[in-house]
């Protein structure tokens, strides 16, 4: 540490006393002659005007605030968030499962972005998952049997429809070359696409593998990124500005039961991560690949037209027109209206001022219920509630 002046001085004036003091403690000894002393060389001070370290000033540290620009990154369609660019152009798979407790549990279905239920013979329910990720799967399934109304709720997001066999009424639509699918009955496409699990009996021992999709996509020359001007099916909520259901008209959304009589499943809100986990014949809805819980940021409920068709109980729903339903997410329900123009566009959700509404990113269920059963569906405000 650097001297002051002041600290300087004092010290060349003890130096200059001491002296002093030697030559009269010398002659005092009996020296002969007395010593004379020399007056000190001048010495040249130069004050320190700079600051002890110790009290410094702390330099203010300027942090630039990094912003992300989400290069080689783009929207998905099917989740509104920020995937890889190339992923994001890829077209998606949607993939039938089946959904009896003796195809329990599922496998795959937990990396699905987009999943619809819809109602089929016996008071059962189908699940169709769409997938962006696909290549990534381990396996898939069980890969179950089209039904008409889910390959065209396929169509609406451009994707390649995986499913082994379908009802006879969807048989004409899937060979007329309209869409693009991978049919497990083709002997070509099980070879490629599918495998057995030999510890699952039939018809629930069919899956496939993220290989197996490709190997199918590469068989079939089918299109790999998404049509040109293919627009994307929802609508979604900006970056850091999240859908918050706070009108008059919206409810408290707990628990969401959405009335199907044989799986009775039902979603229940997590404030802590605002999601809606699902459950169904009495359990957690989870994925056999990693026993997580299938949990979604949004819920859509698609009341639409249902008749039956034949004594074996197979159903036609309408996928067109218009009808009603409701938006779940964040722990609100607000009422909406469905349109679609055709098959081959997506359907569109309106709120009740007329404006497409806008679903939070993140994954979403679709749930497709029956107009003349809609005392099914509950919507409760709290867990107790629940019937």
């Amino acid at each position: 540490m650097k001297k002051s002046w002041k600290d300087t001085k004092k010290r060349l004036m003890t130096g200059m006393l001491a002296a002093a003091g030697t030559g009269m403690l010398l002659s005092g000894c009996g020296k002969k002659e007395e010593e004379v002393l020399k007056p000190p060389k001048p010495q040249t001070i130069v004050e320190d005007t700079e600051p002890d370290e110790e009290t410094l000033p702390d330099e203010e540290t300027v942090v630039e605030e990094e912003v992300d620009t989400h290069e080689g990154e783009a929207k998905s369609f099917l989740t509104g968030e920020w995937v890889e660019e190339t992923l994001a152009k890829q077209r998606p798979i949607s993939c039938m499962i089946g959904n009896t407790q003796s195809a329990l549990p599922q496998y795959g279905i937990g990396q699905a972005q987009v999943i619809y239920e819809a109602p089929v013979e016996g008071g059962l329910t189908r699940l169709m998952g769409i997938f962006q990720d696909y290549q990534s799967l381990e396996k898939l399934g069980s890969v179950r049997s089209s039904r008409l109304y889910y390959a065209y709720y396929s169509m609406g997001f451009d994707a390649i429809y995986l499913h082994y066999g379908q009802a006879s009424y969807a048989q004409g639509f899937l060979e007329s070359g309209q869409i693009d699918d991978l049919n497990g009955l083709e002997y070509a496409v099980d070879q490629a696409v599918i495998y057995r699990d030999t510890a699952k009996k039939a018809p629930h021992n069919a899956y496939a593998t993220g290989k197996g999709l490709m190997a199918g996509m590469e068989l079939k020359k089918y299109e790999a990124e998404y049509a040109k001007d293919f627009a994307g099916h929802y609508q979604f909520a900006p970056d850091e500005e999240p859908v918050v259901l706070k009108d008059a008209s919206c409810q408290d959304a707990a628990v969401v039961q959405p009335g199907y009589v044989i799986n009775k499943p039902y979603f229940e809100y997590n404030p802590q991560d605002g999601l809606y986990y699902r459950y169904q014949y009495g359990e957690r809805h989870i994925d056999g690949n990693d026993s997580s819980q299938l949990a979604v940021k949004n819920i859509l409920i698609q009341n639409s037209n249902v008749r039956t068709l034949d004594d074996k109980g197979y159903l036609e729903i309408a996928t067109t027109g218009e009808g009603t339903g409701w938006y779940i997410t964040g722990g609100k329900a607000m009422e909406l209206t469905w349109k679609r123009e055709d098959n081959f566009s997506p359907t569109r959700y309106f709120d009740g001022d007329g404006k497409e509404i806008l679903l939070n990113q993140g994954k979403t269920w679709v749930c497709i219920t029956d107009n003349s059963h809609l005392d099914r569906v509950h919507i409760y405000a709290d867990a107790g509630q629940m019937q």
